[in-house]
């Protein structure tokens, strides 16, 4: 499993982040505080506090692909 922090500033952000995180088939979520969503789902981010960094999970220890297409959010 890897952590990362992340940031997803606007919807269009959201919708691009989503979209690349559907390409790959491991379990993936994010986590603000308490709450936990799956990253792969549009609806689950938005119930978050996206004025703060979030805690993205990725349960795949190959996951350095997905962390490069990731980096425009990485805070």
């Amino acid at each position: 499993m890897k952590t990362v922090t992340i940031k997803l500033n606007m919807a269009e952000d959201v919708k691009d982040f989503v979209n690349i995180v559907n390409r790959y088939p491991f379990d993936i979520d994010l986590r603000s505080g308490r709450h936990v969503v799956d990253a792969k789902s549009i609806l689950g981010i938005f119930s978050l506090t996206l004025s703060k960094p979030i805690t993205l999970e990725i349960y795949d220890d190959n996951c350095d692909e997905l962390l490069k297409e990731l980096e425009p959010f990485l805070a």
